[in-house]
Order: structure tokens, then C-alpha cells, then sequence
């Protein structure tokens, strides 16, 4: 009776097996013959169910690599998903950085130009309040010899702290 008892868990593990894999619709001639028959635990010997088992593992293994390569292809539409968006906000920060930067060169010629058709001496008092970097800027892109009129009008100190400013930022190398 302990046989027989064997022959049937050993036939019943075999369909536990089978089951799922028709669940994913793997057909195999010989459980689907399997389950038109009925089990027969009863003359079934260890040698068929092992042989069993042996013809499915291949099956089972294809579909699981079949599962695999189906979530892969799913990872891989989702990340060329997101490079597409990437892509596209990249774009749109390019145009947007070109704009600033045409407005920016619009706005610093028209404050150059401002400064070039001023008086001298209004324009140094006006370049003294304004921070260093900046007047040096504005003076930089002057005509020479604007720009040495107005350091000429500017306060000793102020004059020379712009044009060390200038000194520094005309150097090729970086002095640190």
C-alpha cells in the first residue's frame, strides 16, 4: 500500500507541475493526454513520472525565459519613454537659453549704450554706486577712450579698484 501511496503523490506533484504551465498557455501533447486520460496514480511507476517532469523542464524554462524577455522589452519601452521626454525638455531648455541669452546681449548693449552717450561725469558717479563687477563691465565694453574719461571723473579709489577688476578679467590665465 506504501507503493501505491508513493505512485500517487509522485503523480499528483507531476500535475501540480503541469497545471500552471497550461495556465500559461504552454501545450504539451502529454499532459494535455495526461488530463484527458485521468491520472491513473495507481500504475503509474516512478520512471514515467520523472520522464514526465523531464519533458516539461524545457517548456517550463522557455516560458519562463519567454516571461523574462516580455518584462525586459516592457523595461526597455518605458526607458526610451523617458529618454523621448528627456529629450524634448532639453529641447524646449535650449530654445528657452538661447532667448535669454539674445535678450541678455539686447539689454547689455542698450545699457552700454546708455552709459557711452552720458556725460562723463554723470556717468562715473553713476558707475561708482553701481556694484565693481558690473561698472567694470559696462566699462569694458566702452570705447577706450569713453571709458577713460569717465575714470578720469570717478574718485581716486573707485578708479583704481575698476580698473584692477579689469586688469584681472582682460589676464588669459587665472592667477590662483
Amino acid at each position: 500500500m506504501s507503493g501505491r501511496n508513493s505512485n500517487r503523490r509522485m503523480a499528483m506533484a507531476g500535475l501540480a507541475v503541469a497545471l500552471p504551465l497550461l495556465a500559461f498557455g504552454t501545450a504539451i501533447p502529454a499532459v494535455s493526454q495526461t488530463l484527458s486520460q485521468g491520472a491513473r496514480p495507481a500504475t503509474s511507476s516512478a520512471e514515467e513520472i520523472a520522464r514526465f517532469c523531464g519533458n516539461i523542464a524545457d517548456a517550463a524554462r522557455d516560458r519562463r525565459y519567454q516571461l523574462q524577455k516580455m518584462e525586459l522589452e516592457k523595461l526597455q519601452a518605458d526607458i526610451d519613454e523617458r529618454i523621448e521626454k528627456l529629450e524634448a525638455k532639453r529641447a524646449e531648455y535650449e530654445v528657452w537659453l538661447t532667448r535669454r541669452n539674445r535678450f541678455m546681449q539686447q539689454a547689455q548693449e542698450a545699457v552700454v549704450g546708455i552709459y557711452a552717450n552720458m556725460r562723463p561725469d554723470a556717468a562715473a558717479s553713476q558707475l561708482g554706486e553701481l556694484r565693481a563687477e558690473t561698472a567694470a563691465a559696462i566699462l569694458m565694453s566702452l570705447d577706450t577712450r569713453k571709458a577713460s574719461v569717465i575714470l578720469n571723473e570717478m574718485q581716486v579709489e573707485t578708479a583704481a579698484s575698476l580698473t584692477g577688476i579689469m586688469v584681472n578679467a582682460a589676464r588669459k590665465k587665472d592667477p590662483s
